[in-house]
């Protein structure tokens, strides 16, 4: 992947990056104090003075960061030119670099196509990130099939199909489909036609929502020529298929086809009535993409307004993070580097409010669209247009992440005030220790963020050290488990560790944090159920809280939570390890008997609460079979009656 020019191949050959001699110029010496690798510093004179790709990767070869670059050896040496005070992102960046990979490319167009790829690929921690941008759904016209279907997904993938999206407005994809099945008759069945076909028609054929291509009532060029129709509507261009629908009509008339063409002049009617509504606002010109950009801090907001044959149709948008220290033209860039340009169907003009470096160079990228940046006139007010809309979108974010801070504000400052806690409990976690009578001893830790379950955080163990009932060594290994586990990932300590108990299991708490050493990096209380008092480590006195407290609300509801978590889990260990043991006694009972007799009873205990004829009733077993599965559970079966002795009326009585 490297590029190391400038060294012959056959002395190359066999070499690796330690074999490379540092070199003991003035500038590398004075990099290599500022913290610059040594494996850098190794590779860095080989580096070649052309387009390229670089990625930063930490000590376990994780990538930390992707960059292009016009000239890759002066693009890499930039970073160790200067101290960078002014930006805190870089200095940490840099802080956590070990090595260097580089990719050599044709040119810049081709360095910024491969750099959006390797971030949606790795997604590294300091590059600019399009929040959830996997989460919006998309319309996938099938059209790699020789029957396409119209369907729903969130994966982008190169099948051939055509996608249609992303739909950050859920409600406006599922009008748009409404609208597709209400006017075209798209099938829903998932058959492979024309390989597989099914007998007859399903029921969408006989309520005339599909006209039942699978057994041959459609043909495939009169299919075809309607998801053409499709494609178009989804395109927004509503006139277009107004115009095909009538003129299919009047020839459907000129046929004498009546039925056919009230079909149609339905059909004509629905796609004039929903055309009006579509159209947001009439403007100047015909297609083109308009983009909008409002930044706050870290934060940042591009919309695309996307004019058609000079209608406004239709508004997406991307939320960015991690854009502290970044310039907007950077930011800008890399927003429409990952996102627009592999959005579907691109106007020919893109319209921007502001110019940027890497515009040229995106431009390349974009096959045929040309980057505007319009200073006056029509152009410039949906320019403007477009930023109004970016910092509505903006404002919005960002109120209602202040008013989930907001609202958890009160309990998580209470639980400061009242506890002297260090750090303010913004993220908590709860252990929680469950067994049933010594046996099946699992644990639970549950996190909270501002004061609302992370569930993403939750984590289960099963207790591995020892066996039996030892609440004390059972939470010491979980909470050494459970924060041996975050330093190892590198990944971020709670505010606050609360403690399903009294003095004894924060106690083993305490312990187990004293010896990874941090101790003095988490806030740490339990929680005794009895009189919901609340045990700190060096203090004797618990403390109380009100009972209508909602700092004692919140800690209550993580360690209820942290409860259910972990019996539920306890539960299901018990079961399986309940049912396995006892069905593995029953002689003669394979796997397939016992899914039977679990799936038909749902439990050991159903089967023992059985009958030998309920039993006998299930495939593969009789009586015989069903008397022996009881008797191995230890169920008594009575034994059946001997039948009563009739006498013989042809003997004599034997009092006459």
């Amino acid at each position: 992947m490297s590029a190391e020019a400038g060294i012959p191949d056959e002395a190359r050959a066999g070499m690796s990056i330690d074999d490379l001699p540092v070199p003991d110029d003035e500038w590398t010496q004075a990099a290599l104090a500022r913290g610059m690798p040594l494996a850098v510093a190794r590779r860095l004179p080989h580096l070649p003075e052309s387009p390229g790709v670089y990625l930063w990767k930490d000590a376990d070869g994780g990538v930390l960061y992707v960059g292009k670059a016009k000239r890759l050896r002066s693009r890499v040496r930039s970073y160790w030119a200067q101290d960078h005070e002014t930006s805190p992102k870089t200095r940490g960046l840099l802080r956590k670099v070990r090595d260097l990979d580089t990719i050599v490319v044709p040119s810049e167009a081709h360095s910024l196509i491969l750099e959006a790829t390797l971030i949606k690929e790795y997604r590294p921690r300091f590059n600019i990130a399009l929040r959830d941008d996997k989460s919006y759904p998309y319309i996938k016209v099938t059209s790699q099939e020789p029957f396409p279907r119209v369907i729903v997904t969130r994966r982008l993938q190169e099948d051939g199909a055509r996608y249609f999206g992303p739909y950050t407005d859920v409600g406006s994809m599922r009008r748009a489909l409404n609208v597709v099945k209400r006017i075209f008759t798209v099938r829903s069945c998932h058959y492979a036609l024309p390989r597989e076909t099914p007998e007859r028609p399903c029921l969408d054929y006989f309520i005339k929502r599909c006209k039942a291509p699978c057994v041959g009532y459609q043909s495939q060029a009169e299919y075809q020529a309607m998801i053409d129709e499709v494609v178009w509507f989804l395109e927004g261009r509503t006139s277009d298929v107004i115009r095909h629908v009538r003129e299919r009509m009047l020839e459907a008339s000129e046929r004498l086809d009546f039925e056919r063409a009230g079909e149609l002049r339905d059909a004509l009617r629905h796609l004039e009535k929903m055309e009006e509504p579509t159209v947001v606002l009439e403007v100047e010109g015909g297609d083109r993409d308009v983009v909008g950009y409002a930044r706050d801090g870290e934060d940042a907001c591009v919309v695309v307004l996307r004019v058609r044959d000079g209608k406004l149709l239709a508004r997406d948008h991307r939320l960015l993070e991690h854009a502290e220290g970044e310039d907007d033209g950077v930011v800008l860039a890399a927003s429409l580097s990952q996102w627009y340009r592999t959005a579907d169907a691109r106007a020919a003009d893109l319209l921007v409010p502001f110019d940027f470096d890497d515009r040229e160079t995106l431009e390349a990228s974009l096959d045929g669209t040309r980057i505007r940046v319009p200073q006056r006139g029509p152009r410039r007010a949906l320019v403007d247009l477009a930023d109004k809309n970016a910092q509505h979108l903006l404002e919005e974010f960002k109120l209602a992440a202040l008013e989930a801070d907001e609202r958890a504000a009160d309990p998580v400052y209470e639980l400061q005030r009242e506890l002297g806690l260090p750090r303010l409990p913004r993220s908590l976690v709860c252990f929680d220790i469950s067994h049933a009578q010594g046996t099946d001893v699992v644990a639970s830790a549950v996190w909270f963020e501002n004061a609302r379950p992370k569930r993403s955080e939750y984590r289960k163990f099963k207790i591995q050290i020892f066996e039996g009932n030892d609440d004390f060594r059972s939470m010491h290994e979980v909470v050494t488990r459970f924060f041996r586990r975050r330093l190892e990932e590198e990944r971020a300590f709670p505010d606050l560790a609360v403690i399903d108990g009294g003095k004894g299991q924060l106690g083993a708490a305490k312990e187990a944090l004293d010896a990874l050493g941090v101790a003095n990096q988490i806030g740490l209380i339990s929680l005794a159920k009895k009189d919901e008092e609340i045990f700190l480590p060096g203090r004797s006195d618990s403390v109380r809280l009100p009972r209508r407290s909602p700092a004692l609300r919140m800690l209550q509801q993580a360690r209820d939570e942290a409860h259910r978590f972990a019996v539920t889990f306890q539960r299901q260990k018990r079961t399986a390890r309940t049912i396995t043991s006892e069905l593995l006694k029953i002689p003669g009972i394979g796997p397939n008997k016992r899914r039977a007799l679990l799936h038909v009873f749902g439990s050991v205990q159903g089967v023992k609460d059985a009958s030998v004829e309920d039993i006998a009733r299930v495939p593969g077993f009789g009586p015989t079979s069903a008397r022996k599965v009881l008797q191995s559970l230890g169920v008594e079966i009575p034994l059946p009656l001997d039948p009563p002795i009739v006498p013989d009326s042809s003997l004599p009585h034997p009092d006459a």
